[in-house]
């Protein structure tokens, strides 16, 4: 330990998983640095109020709470010592054509019966399909999640291959969900989750089944205060664990010598570091903070792979209460194909979006001024398109004809608030690589060791972490990111 609390190590960025790597490292007795781009921790979880409105910029579901419990206790904390978590039911409104309003009930007993009421007998076969996913999410998320993916020989366990015969890895979630279900509903129930993992359907594992896990046996909950009451409690876990957090510090360059990263220039100059941990955008930290001879992939490689979805966002502030709204709202009224088709197949806005609007100010009141209503709504689209404001501004108009027509209510007229954010948006505030939302692709070429090395080929104590590395995109693996780039890190230092 003595020798770690004489390592200085800095971490780039204060996203979930710099956060994540920063507090991991700092436990097992490393001085550590973190040095954030923008006023705020959070990264793409940041937050900013308006007119008393509390607006979350990023994330809004909380899925998979075991992730959060069990990173804080590897502090000795609880979840609970940081911030309130309520179960929300239901756990989130579809809206399917017909227009057809569905809540999805929290308890498996009432969602049984939705299931039926669709199709006969999709009942037991959910508890079936469950059942599958339970195991996936098992192995998935307990083990090879935490695998750092830097050799074949990671998966060499014979027990290991045995799971992943069973976690249907080369089968695809398309004909997975068909064994189960053939209502058109009950489908795009079962495969939303994936909307946002960067392929379709029948390009994405079965493995993926693991969120229907997630979703439907764990449940959807809620940070009381908004989803960045997480980046506050890591925050100060981290400054309880000795970590410095600096903001408006954004990194120029990672300087190397005879390869090694002797630390990184700033805009106030040249700040030394014994091991670099870049949690911003990974494709942004080889590609411009590293001189040429020192990246381990080129842009060509960048260029072939697969991203996940950007997004089209809109925060608004409401002076009046919305009717027929849940917590959560995902608009299925169109149709779902063509919009993944959209997306992934012929990347191009959208003709007939599927859209989500989050409402938290139906379970927070501490969001929204009295009698307001915070609203956030998003559409997934292709990255690397143009966002100019007339083009938000089309897809405003046509979000809220359908929101108008779902509530029965004029909302326009109520806006007192009102900001969009897109591509341009992502890259400006986060060098997000062509303004994607969510990282990479999880298809099956980009898991685990095809996926961008964590630690660099080049220089000897440069490591990566989030979403664009092991083990991929969203809150939860990003947290886990963070805890695989740690343990790498000790195991290389000692």
């Amino acid at each position: 330990m003595a020798a770690a609390s004489s390592t200085h190590v800095l971490v780039i960025g204060s996203g979930f998983a710099g956060l994540s790597a920063a507090t991991s490292l700092a436990q097992k007795g490393y001085r550590v640095t973190v040095l954030e781009k923008n006023e705020g921790p959070g990264g793409r979880a940041r937050v900013f109020r308006e007119q008393g409105f509390t607006f979350d910029m990023g994330p809004s579901w909380y899925w998979m709470p075991d992730i959060f419990e069990q990173y804080f206790a590897r502090f000795g904390k609880k979840v609970a010592d940081y911030y309130e978590l309520v179960r929300l039911d239901p756990s989130y409104q579809v809206i399917f054509k017909g227009p057809e309003a569905v809540d999805i009930p929290a308890a498996m007993s009432e969602l049984r019966q939705l299931f039926e009421r669709y199709e006969p007998g999709s009942g037991a076969r959910l508890d079936e399909f469950l059942r599958q996913a339970a195991y996936k999410y098992k192995v998935g998320i307990g083990k090879f999640v935490h695998m750092p993916g830097r050799s074949l020989l990671e998966f060499m366990d014979p027990r290991l291959a045995l799971d992943a015969v069973r976690l249907d890895l080369l089968q695809s979630m398309h004909k997975h969900v068909r064994k189960f279900f053939r209502d058109s509903r009950l489908l795009e129930l079962v495969e939303f989750p994936i909307l946002f993992l960067g392929a379709t359907s029948e390009n994405t594992p079965a493995l993926y089944s693991l969120m229907n896990y997630a979703d439907l046996a764990l449940g959807t909950w809620y940070p009381m205060g908004g989803m960045h009451k997480i980046v506050e409690g890591m925050v100060r876990l981290a400054e309880e664990q000795g970590v410095r957090l600096e903001y408006n510090q954004e990194v120029q360059q990672i300087v190397v010598e005879n390869g090694r990263a002797t630390g990184v220039q700033t805009a106030q100059g040249f700040r030394p570091a014994d091991i670099v941990v870049a949690g911003a955008d990974y494709h942004h930290a080889e590609q411009h903070l590293l001189a040429p001879e020192w990246r381990t992939y080129d842009e060509n490689y960048w260029d072939s792979r697969t991203m996940a979805p950007s997004s089209l966002l809109f925060y608004l502030g409401v002076n009046k209460r919305l009717p027929n709204l849940r917590h959560h709202n995902l608009f299925f009224d169109e149709d779902f194909s063509l919009h993944a088709q959209e997306i992934y197949e012929d990347p191009r806005w959208p003709s007939r979006p599927l859209f989500y609007v989050s409402a938290p100010s139906q379970t927070d009141a501490s969001v929204a001024p009295e009698g307001c209503e915070n609203i956030f709504l998003l559409i997934p689209v292709a990255p690397n398109l143009p966002d100019p404001e007339e083009t938000r501004e089309y897809y405003y108009n046509l979000l809220m004809d359908r929101l108008e027509k779902h509530c029965g209510t004029s909302i326009r007229d109520a806006v007192v608030y009102k900001r969009s954010y897109a591509h341009q948006d992502f890259m400006q505030d986060y060098h997000s690589y062509k303004g994607n939302a969510y990282g990479l692709a999880n298809t099956l070429r980009q898991t685990a060791i095809l996926k961008p090395s964590l630690k660099s080929k080049k220089v000897r104590n440069l490591y990566f972490t989030g979403q664009l590395t092991v083990p991929g995109p969203g809150v939860p693996p990003s947290l886990i990111s963070g805890q695989v780039v740690a343990a790498e890190v000790e195991k290389e230092n000692q």
